[in-house]
């Protein structure tokens, strides 16, 4: 189960990325969630997928 509220969700998602996966897309295949949806309430809180780092980092940091 997800949390619903995006900031509970970051840190569970990072955390999963961190310690359990190897892409975004690993996940949510393995989750069986969409992708978009993640992408899209992450972003409503400044965040963005940064595929290099595998994390969700805020939006202005390269």
């Amino acid at each position: 189960m997800m949390p619903k509220d995006p900031v509970m969700l970051l840190s569970f998602i990072n955390l999963k990325l961190r310690d359990y996966f190897s892409s975004l897309e690993v996940l949510c295949e393995e989750m069986d969630v969409e992708q978009r949806e993640i992408v899209d309430k992450l972003s409503s809180i400044g965040y963005r997928y940064d595929q290099g780092k595998n994390q969700f980092i805020p939006s202005g940091i390269e």
